[in-house]
């Protein structure tokens, strides 16, 4: 108790005096983990529960997880295109949507991507097809719903500082 008393105190107060502190080695680094609900959803659960595997398995500082108070929530819709209200930070809502599928774009990108915005990623509509932040700029061919190893790495450096409190919401397509 007095060894973790003592070194609190340190890592507090030496930044403050300009002296870098070193965290423990034992310290392991927090994984946030942001509660989803897809109870909105009623044709794309199995999409749904890939697209969360498609991210975890390759994130370090993040997981997502179904139930408990859920701040990302998944609803679907019928026209108007696939979008997310976030904040960018592990609080919001995206809305898929029935006709673009019907059109042939594919569901588990669709929902990769707009879980990407959450995680505070933003679209890059010229990008190539490995990227899902491309979302529908490579058209319905593109099934890739795998995020690049560039996406993960910027999810894990939105995280490395825990789990920020909700901001102003902004809508994504």
């Amino acid at each position: 108790m007095l060894r973790r008393l003592t070194l609190g105190l340190a890592a507090t107060l030496l930044p403050l005096a300009g002296i870098a502190v070193a965290a423990p080695a034992d310290a392991a680094p927090a994984v946030v983990t942001l509660h989803y609900s897809a109870s909105g959803i009623t044709h794309y659960s199995a999409q749904v529960v890939q697209a969360v595997k498609n991210w975890d398995t390759r994130l370090k500082n993040v997981q997502l997880v179904a139930g408990g108070t859920a701040t990302i929530r998944l609803h679907e819709i019928n026209g108007g295109g696939s979008y997310t209200n976030t904040d960018g930070h592990g609080h919001g809502d995206i809305y898929i949507d029935r006709q673009q599928v019907a059109q042939g774009f594919d569901p588990t990108r669709i929902i990769t991507h707009e879980f990407g915005h959450n995680l505070g990623l933003p679209d890059d509509y010229t990008g190539p097809c490995s990227e899902v932040m491309s979302g529908h700029g490579p058209g319905t061919a593109c099934k890739n719903a795998i995020p690049s190893a560039a996406e993960v790495s910027q999810v894990d450096a939105n995280f490395a500082n825990g789990f920020a409190p909700a901001l102003a919401t902004h809508t994504v397509h």
